[in-house]
């Protein structure tokens, strides 16, 4: 007789597993959910008057106005190129800090800089904003004091767009490493160590075990938080953003991405119409990258898949 296998069954069987997850079910389903319908304003000439559904359609007005004047690519090239960026420089440091972490022998010592280095994570960016501030202002910031002790002529930070890019990729790796490389150091420690064991009675050194053993354990993980990661490459920290370069209108063309953008444009224009067709955008090319990504990374190795 075939046993019924269906969601009753599991329902039954496992109840007090659905009520723990319910409230995050129900969380996401309403403040993630729910608001899709609103999506529906990037085809239309919203009125306040008429509300969304009472609003007149516009086709893809709202679209090739984002594009018209160049902002739309300028600020997709943006947000793709600071989140790959920030991705290989702060999953790198990452792998780097908890390759170093595992190796420390003692243990007090080893919890103390682990501890130390996750401490940035609880630093809102609105701290590291006025630290940026208080650093590169140029009348009273930190470094142009030190270059005037030192007979220098200070620098406007702030009038060269071509360093930001730096200075935001340090900040983000500087906040987020410690918390990146917990992943990292669960991943090592799950390792056998009968594998570095019959290493040391091969002679191997130190940056040998590193390469052929950590590095070769952990690429399954180092893989899936790319690719979970990837997922997210068109969307901008934007409190990062908008807290490290603020309204700093000359440094739009080198710092704006889209969320900053989407922000700026509703309370400078109210142009709400244009602003969800910015962020219909962005969430369908997230999507297409990642099924782009998941699909080479499925070709090359399908073990190491999302799906």
């Amino acid at each position: 007789m075939k046993n019924n296998k269906g969601f009753v069954h599991e329902f039954t069987k496992n109840r007090a597993l659905f009520f723990m997850a319910a409230p995050a079910v129900l969380f996401v389903f309403i403040f993630q959910y729910i608001p899709m319908i609103g999506l529906v304003l990037a085809f239309k000439n919203y009125r306040y008057d008429r509300g969304v559904f009472g609003s007149a359609w516009n086709g893809l007005e709202n679209f090739r106005f984002l594009f018209s004047a160049g902002t739309g690519f300028l600020i997709t090239r943006n947000t793709f190129l600071y989140n790959v960026l920030n991705l290989i420089t702060s999953q790198f440091l990452a792998i780097v800090i908890a390759i170093i972490i595992t190796e420390i022998p003692g243990t007090l010592f080893k919890r103390t800089c682990q501890s130390v280095i996750f401490l940035p994570y609880f630093i809102s960016w609105v701290i590291v904003g006025t630290f940026v501030f208080n650093i590169f202002n140029y009348e009273t910031g930190v470094m142009n004091n030190i270059l005037k002790g030192l007979g220098a002529d200070p620098v406007n930070v702030y009038d060269k767009p071509y360093v930001w890019p730096f200075i935001i990729c340090i900040f983000n790796s500087w906040k987020w490493c410690g918390y990146n490389s917990v992943v990292y150091i669960a991943a090592i420690t799950a390792i056998d160590i009968e594998c570095f064991e019959a290493a040391d009675i091969d002679g191997a050194n130190i940056f040998q075990k590193i390469r052929h053993i950590t590095l070769t354990s952990i690429r399954p993980t180092i893989i899936i938080i790319f690719l979970l990661h990837m997922g997210r490459v068109l969307r901008g920290d934007f409190e990062m953003f908008y807290q490290i370069v603020g309204r700093n209108g000359q440094l739009y063309n080198t710092t704006d991405v889209i969320d900053v953008f989407v922000f700026r444009s509703l309370i400078t224009s109210g142009n709400i119409g244009m602003t969800a067709a910015t962020t219909l955008y962005q969430s369908v090319l997230c999507f297409l990258i990642i099924m782009i990504v998941n699909h080479a990374v499925k070709k090359i190795e399908s073990d190491y898949s999302l799906f």
